[in-house]
């Protein structure tokens, strides 16, 4: 057999190559300190550990939404607190000032600070985090609150109507009837004043109108609105007249967690309500041609806007004819008959919107955890049902405990010397504390939650980072003696190979 000098160069190059090309890859392994460092390293550990990555990945954005919700709450529970304190000033001005050894001077005094902790109380109720603000449900980018007028009266004239202000003061505006009747139908004469009732303007208010022209503001009643003489020669104002209070409130400008609207896709006359607890628009489709007075009705409904649909559901027609109530996830949709027909045709829809003003970040799989609050379900003030339209003061919250309508009332006392006004308040204000501090417990119950939920999620990632090593990772002191025997191997390749290749027949002649 003749070994040619080719055949022996490409021998010693393919033996040099192939022992630079191991000392190479342990050379890598020994950088990145992995022994996968491509797929084709090892394609099954390859796709363990990019299992691995991927877990890892989504522990770090649970823990990333712990660290946001934390800030959010942890803010929350912070101004909460602060709110409280603030609360328990007002109650000791309100208790000193509900007694009779307190002069109208010192009521006046008293009134700077009630005023300026009521406007602390307003900043408060707008705290933002990250540009976020934490009390104005989903409308983030909106103050949860601004400052407004309202009006309280001492006879009940004013409960129950409607009334605009517009305009601003910078204290309390004291109204008081200086004749009897009805708004809108008779003239009537009022006097107000600016200063406290110091000193009073005498209007008029002609038959049919329905304005109060009060320098800076203006006081609008409804049509109607029935009101009694005031009399000079007696003080105070419990039975004597209607008195009218034009004083500081809170208008809430965030949404609620309050109103279901059911929007009708299709040609029905029938009326639609909702009921129960929904976190989500559902779409409900008529799938039969049908009428409303005890037939079946077989219906269909989506939770993703039509996508895919849960199909197969009917009612038996049983029950009262005029209303016929369905079963969705969450709770219920009730068709009735509204005198205006009482057909129901196959393929109408019908979508129901619930308001949803909390927001909720995902701190593990499956669990959400909600990190605003709705401003009004807290601190009360007026609002704008966005249904109705109607402006009114805060409902669906614990008698007395409208903390902005309270403490207005208190400013707008102070302002104006109102001892009796003073000691209503003074009642007030301890349920109004209570239940700050209900929501700050509340609060604080989802902070501890937060700290098991990344107590876990540490431990995952712990365990996650463990199993992908076992995989990954080189041992170094298996690695460091390969590397060394390999650069052996290679050091004798190059020796031996510089030997060979000067062997000639010439070395023998």
């Amino acid at each position: 057999m003749r070994v040619t000098h080719s055949n022996r160069f490409n021998m010693y190059i393919g033996n040099l190559n192939g022992s630079l090309s191991e000392l190479m890859e342990l050379n890598i392994q020994a950088a990145t300190q992995k022994v996968i460092n491509k797929p084709s390293d090892n394609p099954v550990g390859m796709a363990r550990v990019l299992g691995h990555r991927d877990t890892l990945a989504a522990l770090d954005q649970y823990r990333a939404n712990v660290s946001t919700a934390k800030g959010w709450l942890s803010l929350a529970d912070n101004k909460l607190t602060r709110m409280e304190e603030i609360l328990t000033r007002l109650r000791v001005l309100a208790e000193q000032t509900s007694t009779g050894n307190v002069s109208a001077d010192n009521r006046s005094q008293v009134s700077y600070e009630a005023r300026q902790l009521y406007e602390e109380l307003v900043v408060l109720s707008n705290t933002q985090y990250e540009d976020k603000y934490i009390f104005a449900g989903h409308k983030t980018d909106t103050k949860a609150y601004e400052q407004a007028l309202w009006v309280t009266d001492n006879d009940g004239s004013t409960a129950g109507t409607n009334f605009t202000i517009t305009g601003a003061a910078q204290s309390t505006v004291l109204v008081r009837f200086t004749s009897a009747g009805t708004v809108g139908t008779d003239a009537l004469t009022y006097e107000y004043s600016t200063d406290g009732g110091d000193t009073f303007v005498n209007g008029t208010l002609a038959a049919g109108d329905t304005q109060l022209d009060l320098g800076s503001v203006q006081l609008d009643l409804e049509a109607g609105t029935a009101v009694t003489q005031h009399d000079p020669a007696v003080s105070g104002s419990t039975g004597n007249g209607t008195w009218l209070w034009v004083r500081p409130t809170a208008i809430y400008q965030g949404d609620d967690n309050d109103s279901l609207v059911v929007d009708k896709l299709g040609s029905s006359n029938l009326d639609v309500t909702a009921n129960g607890l929904f976190d989500k628009n559902i779409t409900v489709r008529i799938d039969n041609d049908t009428t409303l007075d005890g037939n079946p009705v077989h219906y269909s409904y989506s939770l993703d806007g039509g996508a895919n649909w849960v199909t197969g559901l009917s009612t038996d027609g049983s029950g009262d004819p005029a209303n016929l109530t369905l079963v969705v996830p969450g709770g219920t949709m009730t068709l009735s008959d509204s005198g205006g027909g009482n057909l129901l045709a196959a393929g109408e829809q019908f979508v129901i919107r619930p308001h949803t003003a909390s927001i909720s970040l995902e701190i593990s799989p499956g669990e959400n955890l909600p990190i605003n609050n709705v401003g009004k379900d807290i601190f009360g003030g007026i609002y704008t049902d966005p249904v109705t339209g109607q402006t009114s003061m805060v409902s669906g919250l614990p008698d007395g405990v409208n903390m902005f309508d309270e403490i207005g009332k208190l400013v707008g006392y102070l302002e104006t010397n109102n001892q009796q006004g003073c000691g209503e308040v003074l009642a007030a204000i301890t349920p109004i504390g209570q239940h700050l501090m209900n929501n700050a417990a509340r609060v604080g119950a989802l902070e501890n939650r937060l700290l098991v939920a990344d107590g876990v999620l540490e431990t995952m990632q712990l365990n996650e980072k463990e199993r992908m090593s076992e995989v990954e990772d080189a041992d170094l002191a298996e690695l460091m003696t390969k590397l060394a025997n390999q650069q052996i191997v290679y050091e004798t390749v190059l020796r031996s190979s510089s030997m060979v290749m000067r062997l000639s027949l010439a070395n023998f002649m």
